[in-house]
């Protein structure tokens, strides 16, 4: 089980590669790690999608290992010529990318030679000072260094590299949320959302519209680690969404769904 601790712990998130950009891939990676990092009380809050650019992955990677607590990629350290992660990983982290024994071991057991091709061998690269990430589903590792988590982009395997990393990272406080539907439209609730935003800046509050939901125009969601003040700015936004639902003579129940 991850190790747990009372501050928040945050995460980014990079896509990589160029058939998530040009739309030939549709990307499932982006869901499956949100909801990881829930299960774990980790606050994602930033993902990039990047490019098979190396000097596109080091800035992203770089900007994010400063700014969370965590970084994820997925995609890019396959055994083909535009699978260049490991390779920007390792400058990234200013260290020479080399050929790993573990990983070689596996790659080798995997597919029962001691002969593996130079193409298969290229998923054995890690930069120097990385630990590899298991998986169980298809047997060539990914690595970690740093705060920095390279995955692959496949969706079954990096669910399985997943499973390995659940419990090696420290989790932080849960994250709980609060919804609650609103049947007049966002420009009317806006200001009073804003002001109560100011109240608890601990809260994250956002307003999705619901379109095809009517009369539910949009669902507020307030989010936050400390229950008492997750509960109060409820509260105050519960009575906003009745005063607005009796002044349009909406008919909603409006009840906080946690």
């Amino acid at each position: 089980m991850p190790q747990h601790s009372e501050s928040v712990v945050t995460a980014g998130f990079v896509v990589i590669g160029d058939e998530i950009l040009s739309g030939r891939t549709k990307d499932k990676n982006i869901g499956t790690v949100a909801d990881f990092c829930a299960d774990l009380g980790i606050d994602l809050r930033e993902v990039r999608v990047v490019a098979d650019d190396r000097v596109a992955i080091i800035e992203a990677v770089r900007t994010l290992s400063g700014r969370y607590t965590y970084v994820f990629t997925s995609g890019g350290i396959g055994p083909t010529h535009d699978d260049i992660t490991a390779a920007a990983i390792a400058e990234a982290f200013d260290t020479p990318l080399e050929i790993n024994a573990e990983a070689r071991r596996i790659l080798e057991e995997r597919f029962g030679t001691t002969d593996v091709s130079p193409e298969r061998l290229l998923m054995a690269r890690v930069p120097v000072g990385g630990t590899l990430i298991a998986n169980s589903m298809s047997g060539a590792p990914g690595f970690a260094i740093g705060n920095v988590h390279v995955m692959a982009g496949v969706p079954r395997v990096l669910e399985a590299m997943l499973e390995d990393l659940a419990t090696r990272l420290r989790g932080g406080r849960k994250m709980m949320s609060v919804s609650i539907d609103c049947g007049v439209g966002e420009s009317f609730v806006s200001s009073g959302l804003g002001a109560i935003q100011v109240a608890y800046p601990d809260v994250k509050i956002g307003s999705y519209p619901q379109f095809g939901r009517l009369p539910v125009y949009a669902q507020l969601v307030l989010r936050a680690v400390d229950r008492d003040r997750l509960e109060r700015a409820a509260a105050e936004v519960q009575a906003l969404v009745d005063r607005l639902h009796k002044e349009h003579n909406v008919d909603l129940t409006g009840t906080p769904k946690t």
